[in-house]
């Protein structure tokens, strides 16, 4: 009898661990309804792209404005910046502006990437896993900064990345996202010193050219009539 009582204990007290982890959907789930609170937030962006390191100062605006000022020695002064209707890249090198007219109410512009809705996108295109488990874990050996690792597969060979790990720090915000590309390519995104709902201006993404130099229109694809 009491090994038997103890047995059903020990079941029932696995069960209760067991159920109290959180899953990682759920998890994601609660990582949106977070990101749907931001209105706004401003810090530096490093992107890896193997031996390539470029950083810059980004600043996003819900739903659809984003502007990245390169700050690095090879980029310094590039600007990407989206105001909810048009795309630009300028390349101070090359003294040439990309311009690309986006199309209306998209929901999947870059932009949009960077907020809520971009993750709603992930979790109706990907699968949803830990990378390890529920826990904190270091964001990479030797650091003492702790993050909860997400790993999302995808679900077509349609997404342009096959498999994305999102490290989402003590704040509850992404810390660092790393993709592989179709071909296998690493690219690694950290979000650092991120200040949220600072009431950045509109003026922030209004962007305009130097008046000398080339100017590209619509180098992605035709925009709708």
């Amino acid at each position: 009898m009491n090994k038997s009582c103890f047995l059903l204990f020990l079941l029932l007290f696995t069960g209760v661990i067991l159920s109290a982890q959180e899953t990682a959907e759920n998890y994601f789930d609660r990582l949106s309804e977070n990101y749907g609170t931001v209105k706004d937030y401003q810090g530096e962006i490093i992107i890896t792209r193997g031996d390539v390191v470029q950083t810059a100062n980004i600043f996003y605006k819900s739903p659809n404005l984003l502007r990245l000022d390169f700050t690095d020695e090879d980029s310094e002064g590039i600007v990407l910046n989206t105001d909810g209707e048009t795309l630009l890249l300028h390349l101070p090198e090359h003294s040439v502006t990309f311009t690309q007219t986006l199309a209306r109410h998209s929901s999947s512009t870059i932009a949009s990437m960077a907020g809520s809705q971009g993750l709603h996108l992930l979790k109706d295109n990907y699968r949803i896993g830990y990378k390890t488990g529920p826990g904190l874990e270091a964001l990479e050996e030797g650091s003492e900064e702790m993050v909860v690792k997400l790993r999302l597969e995808w679900l077509s060979s349609s997404e342009g990345f096959r498999e994305l790990e999102i490290a989402v720090g003590e704040n509850q915000l992404i810390r660092r996202i790393t993709a592989t590309s179709t071909k296998y390519e690493i690219i690694q995104f950290d979000f650092l010193n991120l200040l949220v709902n600072e009431d950045i201006p509109n003026t922030r993404f209004y962007y305009e050219s130097p008046p000398v130099g080339n100017d590209i229109q619509n180098f992605l694809f035709e925009p709708e009539e």
